[in-house]
């Protein structure tokens, strides 16, 4: 379904409505799970696991909501909401019993088919530093500027990238500053995917490198991103991100850019700037502090690589 339903009154249909073609109680449903956060200077989200009833076929698809108020910014904000069903999780519980973790799921006396409804919040302020010209007229510029004069809603297809962001978000097990970091990295990359598959500019996506036409290859280049999230504090050299996912640097590489649309270091700085900025500006932590939390060897190479990002001064910032 590829067709805009125009929202005038802001009046959302209910994903899993869509999703079942018809009205569901959610009263009736057996809630599973349910997490909601506000990841610092970025995203809201909220996740509902829920039972799935037997007769049920849901359709897993996605849907972004523009919500556009004239003259009222505060009104104004983007949501991306997604169903995706036929997951099988231990039920009631926050960690995989013993047998899931082995990969023994066959044998698993607690596990339940569910239906995932993730909802994702994100509010101007967080939307305009992806603007490189808010002069330029594009429809993309006027979405992420809420310069579009009226509210919509667009059904989005699910294509395996989006799939295998949403899976990792479900699956994620993060605690406190690592969570915030993971969380605002991958929301990221799902806004990216999902404007791309408002605008159409990509279909069922193909890889140029041959290698990652095979799954493992793939998980491994997952698997990367996710190490050097981990590593924030503690630069990891190429070398050695390579024999943690056992794959060939030069595959590495080619990979991670190919997927992601970006080299391993530029992704790599961008999210320890990010980070930095989180604790400079929000948990006040000193420059000198943040500087060594982040594995700088010296104040100076921080505050060049801190501007060189931001285009201010760790002190300037913390001036603002």
């Amino acid at each position: 379904m590829n067709v805009y339903l125009q929202n005038y009154m802001l009046q959302v249909p209910n994903i899993l409505d869509l999703a079942q073609k018809r009205p569901v109680m959610l009263e009736a449903l057996d809630i599973l799970h349910e997490k909601e956060r506000q990841t610092p200077g970025a995203v809201q989200y909220s996740i509902k696991r829920y039972s799935r009833i037997p007769q049920w076929n849901a359709e897993d698809m996605g849907m972004m909501v523009y919500h556009y108020k004239k003259n009222e910014p505060a009104a104004c904000y983007l949501e991306l909401r997604f169903c995706v069903s036929g997951n099988v999780y231990c039920r009631g519980k926050e960690q995989e019993c013993l047998n899931c973790r082995n990969g023994l799921t066959k044998v698993c006396s607690e596990k339940e088919d569910t239906i995932d409804v993730m909802n994702f919040t994100f509010l101007p302020e967080h939307l305009l530093q992806f603007v490189k010209s808010p002069r330029s007229f594009s429809f993309t510029n006027d979405v992420l500027c809420f310069k579009h004069p009226s509210s919509f809603t667009k059904i989005l297809p699910l294509c395996s990238r989006v799939r295998v962001i949403l899976e990792s978000l479900l699956s994620n097990t993060y605690t406190e500053s690592f969570e915030n970091i993971y969380i605002n990295a991958q929301t990221q990359m799902l806004l990216l995917y999902s404007l791309e598959c408002m605008l159409g500019d990509k279909e069922e996506e193909t890889f140029s490198c041959k290698f990652l036409a095979n799954e493992s290859d793939r998980d491994k280049i997952l698997k990367a991103r996710e190490v050097l999230l981990e590593h924030i504090g503690e630069p990891i050299t190429i070398k050695d991100l390579s024999r943690k996912v056992a794959i060939n640097e030069c595959y590495l590489k080619k990979g991670f850019k190919e997927i992601f649309g970006t080299t391993i270091f530029d992704f790599y700085q961008s999210q320890r700037m990010e980070h930095a900025e989180y604790l400079l500006y929000e948990k006040g932590l000193s420059v000198t502090e943040v500087s060594l939390m982040l594995g700088y060897s010296s104040i100076s190479h921080f505050s060049t690589a801190f501007k060189k990002h931001t285009g201010l001064k760790p002190c300037e910032l913390l001036l603002r």
